[in-house]
Formats: C-alpha cells, sequence, structure tokens
C-alpha cells in the first residue's frame, strides 16, 4: 500500500511566527530558530507585552507596523492584530502554519480565555490556517531551548501526518519546562 504525500512538505513550509510577550521575548526568539528549519519564518509580534488581551483587536486607533529587521515585523496592536495584519496583506502569501509563544507560562482550562498567546493562534485558525500556541508551564523560560525542540517535534510529526483536504486545526500545547531528554 503506497502511503499518502504529507500535505505539507518540511523545509519547504512558510510559518507565521507570534506571540504575545513582545517581539524582543526569549520564547518567541526561541520559537522562531527552530521553526526555521522548516523553511520561511516570519515574525510578525506586538512591540510590548499584551498578555491576557485575549482576541482583541485594536478598533479605535491607527495601528503601525515596523520592520525591525529580514522577516520581522513589529506591531503597535495585540496578537490577534497581528496575525490579523499578517494575513491580510503584510505577508503578501498565506503561510501553511501559524505557531505562536513560546509563552511564559501555562495556558491551560480558563486561561486559554484570555491568553494572547493563544488569541494569536485561534486569529490563524479563524483565516483556515493550522495554528498552534506553546507555552512553558511555568513562568521563567527554564529549559526554553528544550521547550523549543519539543514544540519542533509536535510541528513536524503535525505536518508529517496532516491531510490536505481536512478543515484547519487548532492547537494548544503546554510544555513542562524540564531537559530535553526527560520529555521525549
Amino acid at each position: 500500500m503506497r502511503q499518502q504525500e504529507p500535505a505539507l512538505l518540511v523545509g519547504n513550509m512558510h510559518i507565521l511566527v507570534s506571540n504575545d510577550d513582545g517581539y524582543t521575548a526569549a520564547g518567541i526568539k526561541a520559537l522562531a530558530q527552530e521553526m526555521s528549519r522548516f523553511g520561511k519564518v516570519t515574525v510578525v509580534a506586538p512591540e510590548h507585552n499584551h498578555s491576557g488581551s485575549s482576541n482583541s483587536l485594536t478598533l479605535n486607533k491607527p495601528l503601525t507596523v515596523t520592520h525591525v529587521e529580514d522577516n520581522v515585523y513589529v506591531v503597535s496592536g495585540t496578537p490577534s492584530d497581528c496575525v490579523h495584519m499578517a494575513l491580510t496583506g503584510l505577508l503578501g502569501e498565506r503561510p501553511d502554519l501559524v505557531v505562536s509563544g513560546i509563552n511564559c507560562g501555562a495556558n491551560m482550562g480558563d486561561d486559554t480565555m484570555y491568553s494572547g498567546t493563544v488569541a494569536a493562534a485561534i486569529e490563524g485558525y479563524i483565516f483556515g490556517i493550522d495554528s498552534i500556541a506553546f507555552s512553558q508551564t511555568d513562568r521563567g523560560w527554564g529549559e526554553l531551548e528544550s521547550a523549543a525542540k519539543i514544540a519542533g517535534l509536535i510541528v513536524e510529526k503535525f505536518t508529517a501526518r496532516r491531510q490536505p483536504d481536512l478543515p484547519a486545526v487548532l492547537l494548544n500545547v503546554n510544555i513542562p519546562n524540564m531537559p530535553f531528554d526527560a520529555l521525549q
């Protein structure tokens, strides 16, 4: 029996990366670096922390976008604003996947309703794009490199099994702050 081709080819993907901790946060830098092994990465993130912003969009003032370095854009709004702006014209092409995080602290239970990290992924999902929110269970960025590697493994396994004719998928992943070997 012949195996079906994966929906997304590793190395040829375009991944949109966002967060709620702001574009200078250690978590988004680690996640963007790890996602780069799958292909092109574009970061569109808030200029400052928007934790707890939920799915809010900025409607009462103009938003600015600043191109701070190659494939990194900073938006003067919320995580939802960032993904919305990226998908409605900033990118110029539809990404294959939206990832958000890595958040400094868990997004579980009721927290998911308020999380800007989860909201960024939800915005991608609303646009019909597979989206994954990544958070560490404890605050403080302990074992961040390990969390990024786990995020990479999850994206790898997800894309390898993803069938192109199915509706978009939204995942919320919380990764323990533990060494990589202990997480496998």
